[in-house]
């Protein structure tokens, strides 16, 4: 997550500023003005923490210095650098940098050998000094270098990894904030680092599934509109030559090319430009991820399987935080926060905390009156609550579903490609079935 500090200020017109971390400028502005309703404060400005360039000169050295520093404004380079006895020439904001993505699989990686090295009694911050040198993924090793920063500052760990979700990704940062402070760090990162594997194992075998799938889906559709649009009329055109009647199939395909060939300038962008605003809205804003999510949930077949590993992710959360005596709602919190499903972490937060907090009721009910899992799920977490083994039943639903979403997803993969065949086998049928209607039509001259 990106940085972003605010400032404004009190009702008594004192100043005042701090820090939030949010994935971008929409949210960090929606979490400040919940902030100042909530407070009556008044903001003035909203800054987020980039990456600056600049050229300075030491007194006395005529050479210049360049180099790259984060900070807020500009401003506070400028006087950090004047603080510090340069003499400034250029100080400019890096709009070309780039942050890139860490593949999964690296981040497993990374979590697996620290995993190691704390069963080898290293102490963590010569962990994080070993790795940052080892490790080739740029982004992957500037993000340890800032989370040993943080913590060396003595910052508090889940603030400190919460805010590279963005890289390291939500389960993972939840799960490091959570070991940071217990006492079986070694258990949880190695937990982690099989989890993590695992999904990323699943990814790559539905990338490799879906890949040629797509490229002949995309072809076929493209072999199809080139005939209906090109070949198609070019035949079926010396038709119109002869005053015959044209088959039904031949004249709606005339008719659709016709009206794809005179509509062709504006319909391109009457669908572009809704396609990359629904894009924007399901990606880039709070309310679309929601739905996206929803929706996700929906799709049949492949929605039940999303569906059952952001609740494996909810209990292996769940089952590492709860505690047999005393609060366990900021665990349920934290839990929902990480199952990578913001439908599923809304109706949680909205639904069943509260119900649990107003009419008391026990998480198991609360969980069946907002209806966010299934019914098996539920039965196993009651069985649990009810025996006083509500943690060992989170871990045995999260091992049931892990197992579960493996069988699932190859039967799945099997049923992705029967029904590409089938797609594919029809727009043959159907252009095969075109040209022979064609074929069988008689003109006058022929006679």
């Amino acid at each position: 997550m990106a940085e972003y500090r605010y400032q404004g200020l009190t009702v008594n017109g004192n100043p005042f500023q701090g820090v939030i971390f949010a994935t971008n400028q929409m949210e960090a502005k929606r979490k400040v003005n919940e902030l100042a309703s909530t407070h009556g404060l008044r903001i003035r400005a909203v800054h987020k923490r980039v990456p600056f360039l600049y050229k300075v000169r030491k007194a006395g050295n005529k050479k210049p210095l360049k180099g790259e520093i984060f900070a807020f404004t500009a401003d506070e380079v400028r006087e950090s650098l004047a603080r510090m006895g340069y003499e400034i020439i250029q100080i400019q904001r890096n709009y070309l940098y780039f942050k890139g993505s860490i593949p999964e699989k690296d981040v497993a990686i990374f979590i697996r050998m620290c995993a190691e090295l704390l069963r080898e009694k290293y102490p963590y911050d010569e962990i994080l000094t070993l790795l940052s040198n080892d490790i080739e993924n740029r982004t992957l090793r500037q993000t340890i270098l800032e989370i040993h920063k943080d913590l060396k500052q003595g910052k508090e760990g889940r603030e400190v990894y919460l805010k590279h979700a963005n890289v390291l990704g939500k389960f993972a940062t939840y799960m490091l904030g959570i070991a940071s402070t217990s006492g079986n760090m070694a258990e949880i990162y190695d937990s982690t680092a099989k989890f993590m594997d695992r999904s990323a194992d699943l990814k790559k075998s539905i990338r490799s599934v879906l890949f040629m799938p797509t490229i002949v889906v995309l072809s076929s559709i493209g072999a199809l509109i080139f005939y209906v649009t090109y070949i198609f009329p070019e035949i079926a055109g010396m038709l119109l030559k002869y005053d015959i009647e044209i088959p039904p199939m031949t004249a709606a395909t005339l008719a659709a090319s016709d009206f794809l060939s005179n509509n062709i300038v504006w319909m391109i962008p009457a669908t572009i430009i809704p396609l990359i605003g629904a894009v924007y809205y399901f990606f880039s804003t709070f309310k679309g991820l929601i739905l996206r999510d929803r929706l996700i949930l929906n799709i049949p077949i492949v929605g039940k399987l999303f569906q059952r590993n952001s609740i494996e992710v909810f209990a292996r959360v769940f089952h590492t935080l709860y505690s047999s005596s005393g609060e366990n709602v900021e665990a349920i919190k934290v839990a929902s926060e990480a199952c990578r499903n913001l439908h599923i972490e809304k109706k949680i937060k909205e639904k069943v905390i509260p119900v649990m907090l107003r009419e008391g009721r026990s998480f198991t009910e609360a969980l069946e009156a907002a209806r966010v899992f299934p019914k098996n799920a539920i039965y196993t977490l009651r069985s649990g609550e009810e025996s006083g083994t509500l943690r060992d039943a989170a871990a045995r639903l999260a091992n049931f579903y892990e197992k579960e979403t493996s069988h699932k997803m190859a039967r799945i993969i099997d049923l992705i490609n029967l029904v590409i065949t089938i797609f594919v086998s029809l727009l043959i049928v159907g252009i095969t079935l075109l040209s022979t209607e064609i074929g069988f039509i008689s003109t006058p001259a022929l006679k």
